[in-house]
């Protein structure tokens, strides 16, 4: 009497994608989920090799392209960078730098736009990095030559903020960016200080409480990147969250989760996000 619960309970646990499935249902769009543990290869997906609009997320791999100018030499950290008028994306597009420096023409260093860029998620600041690597087809072919085939660069945040619909152009699989996030962190493709300079801006992104990290327990290190449209006659057509989550065993769960076409709330959509990561950790912490 006993033996059936007990199976019931192992089969739910071991099949995640299921699980997945059952979650995803009330974004009431298109979900898809890449998860990945770093030290064990273990892997689950779900319409992970669909394509997403990536939105903000491509922060992330531009700021990867940035930082390899730097190791280069090309770039240097406390370089000063004049952002002018012409480099504010258009409201309502995010950038704190915008609403703090309305007129522009102010020095900004490239660490500091690399901390609005990331941290929280500053469009204006994207622009003016992509400026400086030579545009989006640069982070593109960054990307390329790190062997991720699966992801697209194609606009800047000022092309992609007015006319959501371009923003299709900026995409990536879910499995594509986990295998970014698998290179970055294993990959030794950046130097260890543009490394850890880049990890402690992604711990430390302030936007996304309440997607991957929202049901995980108190303190819990999760380095990632959010990206989220805005809302046009009920439609959002992305919201995203990818990352490194560390378990308490010291091993990395890479993730990334992004809803996209949805007609949910923002509270159901993250709940979404939250619950697929939760899910994902109770899958692979004992």
């Amino acid at each position: 009497m006993l033996i059936c619960p007990l199976l019931s309970i192992a089969q739910t646990k071991n099949n995640l994608p299921q699980q997945f499935a059952v979650i995803a249902e009330a974004a009431k769009g298109k979900v898809g989920v890449s998860v990945q543990v770093l030290e064990t290869g273990q892997r689950m997906g779900y319409n992970s090799i669909r394509q997403f609009p990536m939105q903000s997320v491509y922060k992330f791999p531009i700021a990867m392209a940035v930082l390899q100018q730097v190791d280069q030499g090309k770039l240097q950290l406390q370089q000063p960078v004049k952002v002018l008028p012409s480099d504010y994306i258009p409201r309502p597009g995010h950038s704190p730098l915008r609403d703090e420096h309305p007129a522009g023409n102010v020095d900004v260093t490239v660490a500091e736009l690399l901390r609005y860029n990331v941290a929280e998620s500053d469009g204006s600041a994207c622009d003016v990095l992509l400026r400086l690597i030579g545009g989006t087809k640069a982070a593109d072919r960054y990307v390329h030559s790190l062997g991720i085939k699966d992801m697209s660069i194609a606009l800047t945040e000022k092309v992609q903020v007015p006319n959501e619909p371009m923003q299709y152009q900026n995409w990536c699989t879910p499995d594509a960016m986990n295998a970014l996030f698998k290179k970055f962190y294993t990959g030794h493709v950046l130097s260890d200080s543009s490394f850890h300079f880049l990890l402690d801006l992604l711990v430390n992104s302030g936007p996304g409480a309440r997607r991957l990290k929202a049901q995980l327990p108190a303190g819990t290190v999760v380095a990632h990147k959010t990206g989220t449209s805005g809302t046009e006659n009920g439609l959002t057509r992305a919201t995203n969250d990818a990352g490194i989550i560390t378990l308490p065993n010291g091993q990395h769960m890479v993730i990334s989760v992004f809803i996209r076409d949805s007609y949910a709330d923002q509270q159901t959509r993250e709940k979404t996000i939250a619950d697929i990561a939760k899910a994902a950790w109770d899958h692979f912490v004992p």
